[in-house]
C-alpha cells in the first residue's frame, strides 16, 4: 500500500509578506480555515506528526504562511486562520492581504483544502474565502472538522447540506467529514490531495 502523501512532511519556511515567498519549485496545496476550525490539528493528524503545525489554544495565533515540504516534492501551505475578532484590525488586514495575494497569484498552487467546523459550516467568512479562490478554476476540498462532536445523524446532515451549498457555487468543490480526534476522513483527504498532485492514490 502506498504511503500517505502527507507522511514525513517537514517544515521548510514561514513568510510574512508576498515578496518573501519561496521559489515556485513544486506544486503547492493550501490549507485554510476560520480561526479555531481545527486547521493545525488536521494538518498534524494527516502528517502523523504531533507538532508539525503549531496548535494554539488562542485562536488567531498563526500569523504567517507556513510551508511544509512533502516527500513527493510538493508543499503544503498553512495559511493564517481568518475571522478572529480579537486580532487588531491592522493585523487582520495584513493577513487578509497576504492570504488573498497568495491564493490569487501563486502559479504553482493546485488546490485549496478548506477547514470548517462541522457544527458551524459555511459561515460568511468561509463563503468569502471560497469566493476569492473558486474563480481560479482550481479545486476546493472542504474538511468538516470536529465531526466527532456531532451525532452520526447530525454529521451526515451537515455533510449533505454543505455538499448542496457547494454545488450551487461551482463544479470543483467537494466536501467530507473529518476528525483529528478519531482519525475519521484521513484516507479520503489523502486521496483527494494525491490526485491533485498526480500521485498514486493510497488504498486500503
Amino acid at each position: 500500500m502506498p504511503a500517505s502523501i502527507f507522511r514525513h512532511a517537514s517544515f521548510e519556511t514561514s513568510i510574512a509578506r508576498p515578496a518573501a515567498l519561496p521559489p515556485p519549485d513544486g506544486f503547492e496545496v493550501a490549507f485554510a480555515g476560520r480561526s479555531n476550525a481545527g486547521k493545525s490539528s488536521a494538518i498534524n493528524t494527516l502528517a502523523g506528526h504531533t507538532r508539525l503545525a503549531y496548535v494554539s489554544k488562542t485562536p488567531g495565533r498563526t500569523q504567517l504562511l507556513n510551508f511544509f515540504r512533502l516527500q513527493c516534492g510538493a508543499r503544503i501551505v498553512d495559511l493564517p486562520g481568518y475571522g478572529y475578532a480579537a486580532v487588531p484590525e491592522k493585523i487582520r488586514r495584513q493577513w487578509q492581504s497576504l492570504i488573498e495575494n497568495y491564493l490569487k497569484t501563486r502559479a504553482v498552487l493546485v488546490g485549496l483544502v478548506l477547514m470548517m467546523d462541522a457544527r458551524h459550516p459555511m459561515t460568511e467568512l468561509d463563503r468569502q474565502m471560497i469566493g476569492w479562490f473558486a474563480p481560479s478554476g482550481r479545486p476546493i476540498h472542504v474538511l468538516l472538522t470536529k465531526s466527532d462532536k456531532l451525532s452520526r445523524g447530525a454529521a451526515s446532515a451537515a455533510l449533505q447540506k454543505t455538499r448542496a451549498d457547494l454545488a450551487r457555487i461551482g463544479p470543483r468543490l467537494s466536501v467530507q467529514l473529518f476528525s483529528a480526534l478519531t482519525k475519521i476522513g484521513i484516507e479520503e483527504c489523502d486521496s483527494v490531495v494525491a490526485g491533485w498532485l498526480g500521485q498514486e492514490t493510497p488504498s486500503g
